[in-house]
């Protein structure tokens, strides 16, 4: 009887079992368990869930001597363990009232009520040692062999008479351990396999949106039609979507895909669902060919995902996902473009910043065009005057110099200049300033020919005014000012070095980093702006020895920016 007992509890056993792998294909069962932190709603639903498993394992049992021999347990037992004891105790009412509701009076009915709410507790008991251990099964298999031990004490002090309940367990007693034992376990291994699944899922839309967004930067420049068809098409060469498009928050800028044919840039939002996502900041689904809304009759796509895309925290487009099947929005296609979105969302923010960088750069260039020493002005202009009647020829010269220096300073500025533009820049400074102090201020230049580098504008004009200022003029007899620019293994190493009156060392260790001074704004802005460019590798060096001059030196590396000048 055992044996015939444990074949049919096995063929019942597996009965719940297929039912528990259909479960464990709803969405709604795999939301549920996947969650960390589940609300008292989806407690409850998770208890009417597993009650009604172990109503169905109750109704499958084996009719035996006024008994029933079933798999009641593993439906409330599984309940508890991955719902805790609020979902054990409600699934074992649930399951244990049914059974005695159906048996009032019957020989076991108050016993399998009660050992039914009983394991329900125990299960919950041990919901956080199973989450805490990398044994599940294990641990699953033996607290079902416990659970259905406990319920057949219970039935042995609960029902009576004795020796019947004593007949009974030893005849169902090791059948209904070992079958709904192994039914237990089994199915939590069902339920990890699908929470294994899931974070697979996870992990592929993961690396997928991020190998989309490493590929698709393009929103770094702007949110415009070119970008936006660029991204489409890496999203749709990545994905399996018929179609991908972006919208602003009036037109369509971008689709690639089925349907390219007719939803075309520059046409105005047409679904209802765009317009709502657009105005709630909320993602929805289009689930059949009407709610796309495309008056195309031929028009292919019949279902489609749509995700907000913000900047600066409003709304300023979507971004929307087609498929040719209705309904054929999984899981996987929502959590991607949910993801992109905030990617995207995330790129325009940085271009945000970018721009404001850009323009904050440009504006301290303005600030530096703005900061024409009119000393230097009055003193170029004084010394014009005294050679027009006495070196009308040299007078001429220095008006072309200062136009030059003037031309310079007060154009619009590139982000880049050629180093030879910045030369003829300084030289003209130069010309003026020898004009005004003769012999005492020697310049010399030693320019590699083979030199080929482009460098911020107005960056060595204030290294060279101030070796001239404050070094060399400092100095009774004057002294020279070497311009230098070779090429090296790293990129182009710049030097201005003079044989002036020198720095005091403990003035250099602070030069740049405590410049309080008027007289070094100019170096410690020359510094930051390189360090902003090139990055903290690329600061001035800048060497100096009193009475013996003072050395400056940077590099300005190929082909290497972080930032607009």
């Amino acid at each position: 009887m055992s044996t015939f007992t444990l074949e049919n509890l096995i063929n019942r056993v597996s009965i719940i079992m297929l039912l528990a792998f259909m479960l464990s294909r709803l969405g709604l069962f795999r939301k549920l368990v996947s969650k960390k932190e589940i609300s008292l709603g989806d407690k409850v639903i998770l208890s009417l869930i597993f009650g009604i498993f172990g109503i169905i394992g109750t109704y499958s049992g084996i009719h035996i001597q006024g008994a029933i021999a079933n798999s009641r347990v593993i439906g409330v037992f599984v309940g508890g363990l991955l719902g805790g004891p609020f979902v054990g105790i409600l699934s074992g009412i649930i399951a244990g009232g049914h059974r005695y509701l159906i048996d009032i009076g019957g020989f076991t009915a108050v016993a399998c009520a009660v050992s039914t709410i009983s394991e329900g507790i125990l299960a919950g008991m041990l919901k956080r040692r199973m989450e805490r251990s990398s044994h599940r099964f294990t641990i699953a298999l033996l607290a079902g062999f416990a659970a259905e031990i406990m319920q057949m004490g219970i039935i042995l002090l609960l029902a009576k008479p004795y020796e019947s309940a004593l007949e009974l367990v030893d005849i169902i007693g090791i059948p209904m351990i070992l079958a709904n034992g192994i039914g237990i376990a089994v199915f939590i291994a069902i339920v990890d396999s699908v929470l294994h699944g899931m974070e697979k899922e996870a992990s592929y839309q993961a690396q997928l949106a991020l190998r989309i967004a490493n590929d698709s930067t393009f929103f770094r420049e702007g949110f415009d039609n070119e970008t936006a068809t660029a991204t489409a098409k890496v999203i749709k060469e990545m994905t399996n979507v018929a179609a991908v498009a972006f919208t602003d928050r009036e037109k369509i800028i971008a689709h690639v895909g089925e349907g390219e044919d007719h939803h075309k840039p520059g046409l105005g939002v047409m679904t209802e669902l765009t317009k709502y996502a657009l105005n709630s900041d909320t993602y929805t689904i289009a689930n059949t060919r009407d709610s796309i809304s495309c008056s195309h009759r031929s028009c292919k796509l019949k279902s489609a995902i749509i995700v907000p895309i913000k900047q600066e925290g409003n709304v300023i487009g979507t971004l929307k996902l087609y498929k040719t099947q209705e309904k054929a929005i999984t899981m996987v296609e929502t959590e991607l473009a949910i993801g992109l979105a905030q990617l995207f969302s995330t790129q325009l923010e940085l271009s945000r910043i970018d721009q404001q960088k850009e323009l904050l750069a440009r504006s301290e260039l303005k600030a530096l065009q703005a900061q024409i020493n009119p000393h230097f002005l009055f003193n170029a202009i004084n010394t014009i005057v005294s050679y027009t009647r006495t070196q009308p020829e040299n007078a001429r010269r220095l008006l072309q110099h200062l136009g030059d220096f003037f031309r310079s300073n007060l154009q619009e500025l590139a982000n880049e200049v050629p180093l030879e533009k910045e030369i003829e820049h300084i030289v003209s400074y130069v010309e003026i300033e020898k004009a005004r102090f003769g012999d005492k201020l020697r310049i010399n230049y030693d320019i590699d020919e083979d030199v080929d580098c482009n460098i911020p504008p107005l960056l060595l004009q204030p290294l060279v005014e101030n070796a001239i200022k404050h070094g060399v003029l400092n100095k009774l007899e004057g002294g020279r000012v070497d311009i230098s620019a070779h090429s090296t293994p790293g990129g182009t190493e710049i030097i201005i070095e003079d044989d002036g009156v020198g720095i005091p060392e403990e003035t250099l260790t602070n030069l740049l980093s405590d410049c309080s001074q008027r007289d070094c704004i100019g170096l410690r802005n020359v510094n930051e702006r390189l360090i902003s460019i090139y990055g903290q590798d690329h600061a001035l060096n800048i060497q100096s020895q009193v009475n013996k001059g003072t050395r400056i030196s940077m590099l300005i590396p190929t082909g290497k920016r972080t930032v607009a000048a």
